[in-house]
Formats: structure tokens, C-alpha cells, sequence
């Protein structure tokens, strides 16, 4: 297979179908359960989010307080 021919029919796709190709090879990864290996870093950056959560766990926002936020900008 000529990846750069499938991209280039696939970029020739109308953009709901692009998308509903998009969910489908998604879908088709999470029923293998292929989960990437997290690197050191990524690890030790969950660790500490997780630990700044727990220790704050009351600096947090609603969904409404996080939208609201954007649309001022």
C-alpha cells in the first residue's frame, strides 16, 4: 500500500466522510486496546496533575465558568 496515494484519495473525500473515516480507524484502535508506552516524563506529568488536583481539590471551575471564560476573549 502507497500511504501517499490513500492520503491523497482520502483527502479527496467530502469532510463528513473524511470524519466518519476518522471515528471508524479510531474505533477500530480502541477495540485492539493499543495503548502507546508513556514516556518517564509523561508519566511523572500525570503524577504530579494528580497530586495538584488532590491537593487542590477545590480550584476548579464549572463547564459554564470554563465557557464563559472563553467567549470574553
Amino acid at each position: 500500500m502507497d500511504i501517499t496515494t490513500t492520503l491523497n484519495e482520502i483527502a479527496a473525500l467530502k469532510v463528513e466522510d473524511r470524519i466518519r473515516l476518522v471515528q471508524a480507524i479510531w474505533d477500530s484502535i480502541a477495540a485492539e486496546q493499543a495503548y502507546p508506552e508513556l514516556t518517564d516524563e509523561q508519566k511523572q506529568e500525570l503524577d504530579h496533575r494528580i497530586a495538584d488536583s488532590e491537593a487542590n481539590s477545590d480550584n476548579v471551575m464549572t463547564w459554564e465558568q470554563v465557557r464563559n471564560s472563553i467567549r470574553k476573549t
